[in-house]
């Protein structure tokens, strides 16, 4: 495993046991709300914090891109992009579907990954080139030849600037004759799932580089495509995001472009 994805995995673990040992006490967390609908607390700061600790500790010339505390360092080759706690609503309310994100970007390219469900104690992990794993095991895209029977995972908007209308139509094309759709709440770990074949395929709109650059790269590695809702290579800018194996990832974009939503 390249040395570079060992640092990360050491760092989602450091901010997933900042988590998990603030589970029995949320009740009595700090909270703000960031937007309407968009919250963040203590945990999210404080797992945050560990991780680019533990990066800095081993790269301190790279730069930084986190949710919580944005940009440092840009003109560093490489950079780190963090979601310290994707998913911070699920546990703020004990719903047990939430992730620790972590990317590498050098020279625009995303090269090492990480996603870390500390509930779980599942590492999802990809370098390019290398291949993805679950734990140390090589993981695959699911061979699903069409959406029929097909399981997708998806995020609903929740905020007010969101289409939801919009999103409708998509669901409306998409959910016949598939084994439906789930909403989990982590796109890090949808993305995840995707790259483990336990979903056939993802999409969402509106989403942070933190949110998705990890899971993109984990199921570009575990055989799948990923792209943009027009189907160019510009989700990390547009937010927009498609993602299956070949056959499922074609079948969803096509779908999604007749409905207008690209």
């Amino acid at each position: 495993m390249h040395p570079m994805v060992n640092i990360a995995i050491r760092a989602a673990r450091n901010a997933g046991n900042v988590i998990t040992r603030s589970m029995n006490r949320i009740d009595t967390l700090n909270v703000s709300e960031k937007s309407q609908n968009d919250y963040v607390s203590e945990v999210d700061y404080r797992a945050e914090q560990e991780i680019i600790s533990t990066i800095n500790k081993a790269y301190p010339d790279h730069a930084i891109l986190a949710e919580e505390s944005g940009a440092s360092n840009n003109n560093s080759e490489f950079q780190w992009i963090i979601d310290p706690l994707d998913g911070t609503t699920n546990f703020l309310r004990g719903f047990p579907q939430f992730s620790v994100s972590i990317a590498l970007k050098y020279r625009n390219n995303l090269e090492h990954a990480v996603v870390y469900d500390p509930l779980r104690d599942e590492i999802f992990s990809a370098s390019r080139g290398q291949g993805a794993q679950l734990n140390d095991r090589r993981i695959r895209v699911s061979n699903r030849r069409n959406l029929e029977g097909a399981l997708l995972g998806t995020g609903i908007p929740f905020r007010p600037d969101q289409d939801l209308d919009a999103y409708i139509e998509t669901l409306k094309v998409l959910l016949p004759n598939t084994a439906g759709v789930r909403r989990a709440g982590s796109a890090a770990l949808d993305l995840s799932y995707v790259a483990a074949g336990r979903l056939d395929g993802f999409w969402e709109y509106g989403l942070k580089p933190w949110d998705m650059a990890a899971g993109c790269l984990i199921i570009q590695e575990a055989g799948g495509i990923v792209s943009d809702t027009d189907g160019s290579n510009n989700f990390l800018d547009s937010g927009n995001v498609v993602s299956g194996n070949i056959k499922v990832h074609e079948q969803m974009l096509k779908k999604l472009q007749s409905c207008g939503k690209k």
